[in-house]
């Protein structure tokens, strides 16, 4: 069962599209359930979001976590936009089912393609921000058949 505030972002989605000559760009996919997740940044010189938008191909959960992510790191600086996590995100909408929880961590990872991207552009470092994976499960074992 899905909160209020999953169907409202589901349904009413914030922030849907793209920006042309973004700061940052962020693609990030989960292989297992084909989700797919883009975030676009425009970030100023002072380091602020000034817009952030995102394209989502993927379920329900995805597209709300999506409009989510963008609302909580809209107007924020760099650093505020690296504390926002998939647990933030979760918090935000008043939970996820078990199942579809890594909906919210491509978001997290989303939004930190975003910033690396934006980084590697302006030969910046980022505190605590890692190389994105394209796949959430990149690194993990083989599953056995």
């Amino acid at each position: 069962m899905y909160s209020e505030k999953v169907m409202d972002h589901f349904q009413n989605p914030r922030n849907v599209g793209e920006i042309e000559d973004a700061s940052g760009v962020g693609t990030v996919g989960n292989a297992k359930c084909g989700d797919i997740m883009r975030i676009y940044l425009d970030i100023d010189g002072d380091g602020i979001i000034r817009d952030c938008k995102f394209k989502t191909f993927g379920c329900g959960a995805a597209v709300a976590t999506s409009s989510m992510a963008t609302e909580l790191v809209k107007g924020k600086s760099i650093e505020e936009a690296m504390k926002v996590t998939n647990k933030a995100v979760m918090e935000a909408l008043d939970g996820l089912p078990p199942v579809k929880v890594h909906c919210s961590l491509l978001a997290e990872e989303a939004i930190h393609a975003a910033l690396w991207d934006y980084a590697e552009k302006h030969g910046i470092k980022i505190e605590g921000l890692k190389e994105p994976k394209a796949d959430i499960h990149e690194g993990e074992g083989q599953e056995e058949y």
